[in-house]
């Protein structure tokens, strides 16, 4: 995982914990065969691919509110 694309994710999910989880459902997705939101000249491995679409807004999330969690 490159450094500089972690770095840049965390300016938009501040919470790291939150990130992990992001991250981790995205990167099933891509390995299950979706395609990646952003373009790369390089080959970029599907945690770092995550990670640019998290920083570029590719990827959004919302949190369960308190009602919701109780519903579960």
């Amino acid at each position: 995982m490159r450094d500089d694309y972690l770095k840049n994710a965390l300016k938009v999910v501040d919470d790291p914990m939150i990130l992990v989880n992001i991250v981790s459902r995205r990167v099933k997705q891509l390995r299950h065969g979706s395609r990646p939101l952003v373009e790369s000249l390089e080959k970029l491995s599907p945690e770092d691919t995550a990670l640019r679409e998290i920083s570029e807004g590719k990827i959004s999330y919302t949190l369960a509110t308190p009602e919701e969690l109780a519903k579960l």
